[in-house]
């Protein structure tokens, strides 16, 4: 391409509140249409709103999460459109004032690092939500709840930063990882918790100046975030390699046909008319009260990772991957501080235990199979009670039964045969019964030994340690 992909990303995240930012109405997913309302989210007339203090301070939580400057003093601002799911005409929102300033989140690419520039975070509330008949692009109608309006949200706005679509997808999964660790939002790109506007431009490379932007909405996965980026990006270039230009506008996805289609043309700010919000007062913050905050916030993911490593010796990609999600790594240190070895539960998580959860839809804050139960599964292991093969099949049950893996071994009479004396009998029973094998390993060929082990497992059902059949056949052979 003779041009530089330019993007910046605008994510909407959803507060973990149980009110809404300027009145006590529910924040409830998933409630009958327009139930939690109330004459303050519906802007009626008569009414004041009143700002929700845990609003600010995850909004601050946040800030200070991704290295941003915390404005001691801020306002809100009334931005001024008509939409039918904003029922006030107006949406409260913060404009050249916000809680939150320059900041940066660093990502990582198969090249290394790469920082990406926070503009600012803001606080704002949502608008309603419009349910078409068909798709947007094609619905004959659309009906409105307002049970999202007011629901709290925080604006985090990129720099023009990102060079690709797949670092955008990286982005959003860092960003994503660290809203879940500070515990302010559930993150459910399905419900509309996290929801991200791309704004994509090209330029000729080795040009300064910016191109014009398209925003693409309705972006409601990573994925989708992806594709849809790197769609718009060839339309860009085929538009303007045809000497045609690209016109400020907002774009749709359409998820179905795997294209963006043109839904308005893209407001600028002075379109909007904001103006303070007369109804609520400015928020000042002080230093001692950030200063709580900042000692409140939890070990972060790169913070994480980087103790994992040092502490427990795993690579940096077992450690990314465990640490991309709270609640996995918040399950390997439980196991581990059990006095399972790092590397083990390491491999468990990432293997067998990731497997059933993806398999059954499971989040692993509500894995059958607890800490503690692991725990003591893998110990087993350790002990030579039970071989790894053997631990794959008891950990399914233990999934699907609830029961420990000591009960299970119990009840099935799983225990690892690894007496010598008991296996020798069985080892040269089978050497005897298959000499070619015997003369075949003697001759060099090392796959021999692997069919002789399959034949020990087989009349032991699996039970026999593979260690000690490896080195009892060997040692046997020697002496034929």
């Amino acid at each position: 391409m003779d041009y530089e992909i330019v993007i910046g990303l605008e994510v909407h995240v959803e507060l973990k509140t149980h009110s809404k930012i300027f009145c006590g109405c529910s924040t409830e997913f998933g409630m009958e249409p327009n139930r939690n309302v109330c004459p303050v989210c519906l802007g009626l007339p008569g009414v004041l709103p009143v700002i929700n203090e845990k609003v600010i301070e995850f909004a601050v939580r946040t800030g200070l999460a991704l290295n941003c400057e915390i404005a001691s003093f801020s306002k809100f601002d009334r931005k001024n459109y008509y939409y039918p799911d904003l029922p006030k005409n107006f949406q409260t929102s913060q404009y050249d004032l916000p809680i939150c300033g320059k900041g940066y989140l660093d990502i990582e690419l198969e090249g290394g690092t790469k920082r990406i520039g926070i503009t600012r975070v803001h606080m704002e509330e949502d608008a309603g939500k419009l349910i078409h008949s068909g798709t947007i692009s094609n619905s004959e109608y659309a009906l409105v709840d307002y049970n999202r309006t007011g629901v709290p949200l925080i604006e985090i706005v990129s720099e023009p930063d990102i060079r690709t679509p797949e670092e955008a997808k990286a982005y959003l999964e860092k960003l994503k990882s660290i809203l879940s660790y500070l515990d302010v939002s559930d993150c459910k790109m399905e419900e509309g918790s996290l929801r991200c506007d791309a704004n994509i431009s090209l330029r000729l490379k080795g040009e300064e100046k910016l191109g014009t932007r398209a925003e693409i909405k309705n972006l409601n996965s990573f994925k989708a975030v992806q594709k849809g980026l790197e769609h718009e990006a060839y339309r860009q270039e085929e538009v303007l390699s045809e000497g045609g230009r690209i016109v400020q506008e907002t774009r749709s996805w359409d998820e179905t046909r795997g294209i963006t289609l043109s839904l308005r043309s893209k407001e600028f700010a002075h379109d909007y008319r904001y103006f303070p919000e007369p109804d609520l007062v400015p928020i000042v913050t002080t230093p001692e009260w950030i200063a709580s905050i900042e000692a409140s916030l939890p070990e972060l993911p790169d913070a994480r990772k980087q103790r994992m490593i040092k502490e427990y010796g795993l690579s940096s990609y077992d450690a990314g991957v465990i640490t991309a999600s709270r609640p996995m790594a918040d399950y390997f240190d439980e196991v581990v501080s059990l006095g399972v070895e790092a590397k083990t539960a390491a491999n468990w998580l990432m293997s067998e235990v990731s497997k059933l959860l993806n398999a059954s839809s499971t989040e692993i804050k509500d894995c059958p199979v607890k800490p503690a139960a692991l725990a003591e599964m893998l110990t087993l292991i350790a002990k030579g009670t039970i071989s790894g093969k053997m631990a794959k099949t008891i950990f399914e049950t233990m999934w699907e039964s609830g029961k420990t893996a000591a009960e299970i071994v119990e009840e099935q009479g799983l225990v690892q045969m690894s007496d010598e004396s008991e296996l020798i009998a069985i080892v040269d029973g089978v050497l005897a019964a298959n000499p070619q094998s015997v003369a075949d390993y003697k001759a060099g060929k090392d796959r021999a030994i692997g069919f002789l082990v399959g034949q020990i497992m087989k009349q032991t059902k699996g039970r026999a340690n593979p260690e000690v059949v490896n080195r009892l056949l060997k040692q046997q052979i020697e002496k034929i």
